[in-house]
């Protein structure tokens, strides 16, 4: 019986995860980064400029470009969904999912929005 674990590194292994240096650039070059953290969540971490807001729960329904409740950015199958949660463990497994959905540049952030935060507090690092 696979593991929590076993999963999370199932899904990493499909990934091309960006570090959390390389996600402005991947948004310049039309990356779409979805924030799929709770509202509760949002409100004690703060807000990630940019990013759309889509929640966990919903984020299949909104991507995929042959749902009816898709999100206008959900063009077609080559967009780069650019999954953020806190800590990047989450995210792995949502971007997976959406690559199971045939969106197949779907990608996470190393260290989430914890690490991406820390970046952008700190720009010259």
């Amino acid at each position: 019986m696979p593991t929590i674990d076993d999963l999370l590194l199932d899904a990493r292994d499909r990934l091309e995860r960006l570090a959390p240096t390389e996600v402005a650039e991947e948004i310049e070059h039309g990356g779409v980064l979805v924030d799929i953290r709770p509202a509760a969540q949002r409100a004690v971490e703060g807000e990630a400029p940019g990013a759309l807001v889509i929640e966990r729960n919903v984020l299949e329904w909104r991507c995929d470009p042959a749902s009816d409740a898709r999100v206008a950015e959900a063009v077609d199958h080559d967009v780069r969904w650019i999954v953020l949660c806190s800590q990047g463990f989450t995210s792995s497994l949502a971007a997976a999912a959406l690559q199971q959905l045939g969106l197949h540049r779907a990608t996470d952030v190393v260290g989430g929005w914890e690490a991406l935060r820390a970046v952008d507090a700190h720009p010259s690092a």
